[in-house]
């Protein structure tokens, strides 16, 4: 009987050790974590026509490889409305879009100085229409905006270059997608199109 517990004992005493040292499984495996900003301009169309759309990124950046955080981006030239879908007829309109959303970004080799990575933005769209420039013959109070909310997904990809340990430059090809659009003038394939992006990232790595 005594041999018997002392052979248990060896057992667990062999045991026990290597089961601790098994390391414990999570979902995001412990290392280097940090985290960054990005400053970023598309070059795309809306509705057939050139938009310029300045806007920012950032947020955790795990293990140097996966980003979650938040994004924003709006037009900032002139997006004539055509007469027919003016909500003011005889004036000139403009269309006013914006995005904002989440932000996930997958980056390979990142340490290389030259690597690449895919993005991915999901979130709400907004359309409004404003008037391009008021005069006295016009109050703002009479223009109707047309309001518009709708889903935006827009996956890309881009190369990446390491400038600084601190910064980065981005430049990639995303494609926009709308879904659920009712502007006048603007279904969900006037909003959909590829864009040209540029981007400077600044943090940590």
């Amino acid at each position: 009987m005594k041999k018997n517990v002392i052979f248990t004992m060896l057992i667990l005493l062999t045991v026990l050790p290597i089961a601790n040292a098994q390391e414990i499984q999570t979902v995001f495996k412990h290392g280097k974590s940090g985290g960054f900003g990005a400053i970023t301009n598309k070059f795309t169309t809306i509705n057939g026509k050139y938009a310029n759309m300045a806007g920012f990124y950032g947020g955790w950046y795990v293990n140097s490889k996966f980003l979650i955080g938040i994004e924003g981006a709006a037009v900032t030239n002139d997006l004539p409305v055509f007469p027919e879908h003016s909500t003011v007829p005889g004036v000139d309109m403009s269309y006013a879009y914006a995005q904002f959303g989440l932000a996930t970004e997958y980056v390979m080799w990142s340490d290389k100085i030259f690597h690449v990575g895919l993005h991915l933005f999901t979130g709400g769209g907004f359309t409004g229409q404003y008037k391009r420039s008021f005069d006295s013959d016009h109050d703002s109070d009479d223009f109707d905006l047309d309001e518009n909310f709708f889903t935006v997904v827009e996956p890309g990809v881009f190369m990446e270059i390491n400038l600084l340990k601190w910064m980065r430059f981005s430049p990639g090809v995303s494609y926009r997608a709308a879904f659920g659009s009712d502007a006048a003038g603007l279904n969900d394939n006037a909003l959909s199109d590829l864009s040209y992006n540029l981007t400077l990232k600044f943090g940590k790595f």
